[in-house]
């Protein structure tokens, strides 16, 4: 058929089938992101789980398919520049009146990228920025809702809970909605004071629409006291008895944590993702946009704007690429920008004993945590194919370091420097590193969150294998995250075991086990000879962790994990939880409809 079309009419045939298949894409995720709504009514945490995996496959399958139908209207012309030059620019004519247009840029950037396999970016026929100075489309109306000040501020926090619970609408009833708008409305009044604000609340901004992400649901909003903008995260649980109010955040660093790299992607439903992501940069302006996109399932799009910001940070100062602080790993050779931070992470060609796997179980790995629930513990990284940069923009260590032992992912010219794959993740501290570096009490609390993350990971089926401390970091939070992938895998997998007893003294003796070791055996009681604490370090995990290193920790884990349960990982500490700290107004509730 191609062959008796002229290019214009091929290019318009082309843009249409694009915009075809992106539209398919965002109904399908829309369509799953709506199931978040009924999963918490239902209390349904496999269906959520379930929805997130599947949200997750989607953008990949529907580019496929659209690949493939333009593959075969194109023919033998699918590689004329010409005519996606002219695509791209009838698409972005037919983009123009979306709410959407800037997820539908990347979707026609993903579709090239595939056919083209494009070394760099061409911005003849990709949007390497946006076609748009402005955006095109104007909101029909505003992300957020406005309250205004209200006589008490429990009355004003009643008022939203109730407005909520109406409108969403919640098919459950609160189990003490006026309870708990008192306690939100003490938490308020406590942090205006502590940083000095006025005493009452002048008017807050909440988003229309409803976060979930795993068992919790989430209000999320600002507030407005004399010339004070504070962020205000209201957390729900569908308890047995009801609704509840598990917590009220208010700290930028608190609600930074929430919206974490580390964490799942929120399911949420919003008309112009544009303007709830400029809402969310208002209460945590630290964050990048692209970070900010990828939090609410938009992950594609963030790793474009991802891309952007690191084009904009090159062009802007001379930052030279080295190689990334910490021990060298056995698999990956890691790179960064000293003032930016972020690392590029490279599979090594060939890797130093004892590792045994291989390239193809690394990705699979990195496809592992991608789909997994990430507890606020495993790093979210981002996949990039044939970027390409300026030659003397690396150090010559590093690229002698990339060529000898990534060469077949790196290549070098006389000019430029092309990288046919990485993964880019936020940088983070060493947790080796920081525990030598920082003060007694610092490094003493990060030893303290090495254990709970280990047991985090475990709680939502994962074991990280390689549990040196080189192989976790600390992030700006303090917060102890895991981001060596090469051994992990899923804890129900693993056969733990004790050591039987020794038979002879020959057997202690020998440098080898005198038993059989399964592939998946694993032997808690080794971990404290491998994990190199010392001293009091060590002190401080055996007061908090000692039942790591037993075997009945992690058969109770994988057997709560077999029983269906699925454990709920909080993304704010135990202290901020409203039923921990007001205990004694929970001894009487009443049902609220």
């Amino acid at each position: 058929m191609a062959h008796r079309l002229t290019d214009s009419r091929l290019a318009n045939l082309g843009a249409r089938i694009i915009l075809q298949g992106f539209e398919e894409y965002h109904t399908d995720f829309k369509t799953i992101t709506r199931r978040a709504r009924i999963r918490f009514e239902q209390r349904d945490w496999h269906g959520m789980q379930a929805d997130a995996a599947e949200r997750l496959d989607l953008y990949r399958r529907v580019v496929d398919r659209t690949v493939a139908d333009v593959r075969e209207l194109l023919g033998d012309r699918v590689h004329h520049k010409l005519v996606w030059a002219s695509m791209k620019a009838v698409y972005s004519g037919l983009i123009a009146d979306r709410d959407d247009w800037e997820l539908a840029e990347t979707f026609f950037n993903s579709v090239t990228r595939r056919i083209f396999t494009t070394i760099g970016v061409d911005e003849q026929i990709e949007f390497v920025d946006t076609d748009f100075e402005l955006p095109p489309t104007a909101p029909r109306r505003s992300v957020y809702r406005t309250y205004r000040r209200a006589v008490t501020t429990a009355t004003l926090v009643e008022q939203i809970l109730r407005d909520f619970a109406l409108r969403e609408p919640f098919h459950i009833p609160f189990a003490d909605l006026t309870r708990d708008a008192h306690l939100v409305a003490r938490e308020v009044e406590a942090h205006l004071k502590a940083i000095g604000a006025l005493k009452v609340v002048e008017r807050a901004e909440i988003v229309r629409s409803v976060f979930y992400r795993g068992q919790a649901a989430y209000l999320v909003g600002r507030l407005f006291s004399g010339s004070h903008l504070i962020p205000f995260v209201i957390a729900l649980l569908h308890e047995p008895e009801g609704l509840v109010v598990d917590a009220v955040l208010l700290d930028e660093n608190d609600v930074s944590i929430l919206f974490s790299f580390a964490r799942s992607y929120f399911h949420v439903i919003i008309e112009r993702p544009y303007d709830l992501v400029r809402f969310l940069k208002s209460i945590m302006p630290r964050k990048r946009v692209a970070e900010l996109y990828i939090s609410i399932g938009y992950n594609k799009h963030g790793k474009t704007e991802l891309y952007r910001d690191m084009l904009n940070h090159l062009a802007t100062t001379d930052d030279r690429f080295e190689i990334a602080p910490g021990q060298r790993g056995m698999v990956m050779t890691v790179f960064t920008l000293p003032a930016y931070d972020l690392v590029f992470k490279i599979i090594q060609d060939r890797f130093a004993f004892p590792k045994r796997t291989t390239r193809e179980a690394v990705k699979e790995k990195y496809r592992l945590v991608f789909k997994h629930d990430r507890a606020g513990r495993l790093v979210d990284a981002q996949e990039f194919e044939y970027l390409k940069f300026a030659r003397h923009r690396f150090t010559d260590e590093l690229l002698d370091e990339l060529l000898r032992v990534a060469g077949r992912s790196v290549h070098v010219d006389d000019d430029h420097v092309i990288i046919r794959h990485t993964y880019v993740e936020r940088r983070v501290i060493p947790l080796d590193i920081y525990v030598r570096e920082a003060d007694d009490e610092a490094a003493e609390a990060a030893i303290i969150d090495y254990g709970n993350a280990i047991k985090d990971l475990a709680a939502t089926n994962i074991f990280p294998g390689d549990m040196l401390l080189k192989n976790f970091g600390v992030t700006r939070h303090r917060r102890v995250v895991f981001y060596d992938y090469d051994e992990l895998c899923l804890l129900t997998e693993c056969r733990f075991r004790t050591f039987p007893q020794a038979r002879h003294l020959e057997d202690e003796l020998a440098p080898d086990p005198w038993f059989h070791v399964g592939e998946h055996d694993i032997f808690p009681e080794e971990f404290r000879r491998f994990w190199g604490l010392r001293g009091r370090l060590l002190e401080v995990f055996l007061e908090h962790h000692a039942d790591l290193f037993e075997v009945d920790f992690w058969r109770h884990m994988q057997e709560r994990i077999h029983s269906g349960e699925v454990i709920h990982i909080f993304p704010y500490p135990q202290h901020k939880r409203l039923r921990h700290k007001y205990a004694e107004a929970y001894h009487v509730t009443t049902a609220t409809p």
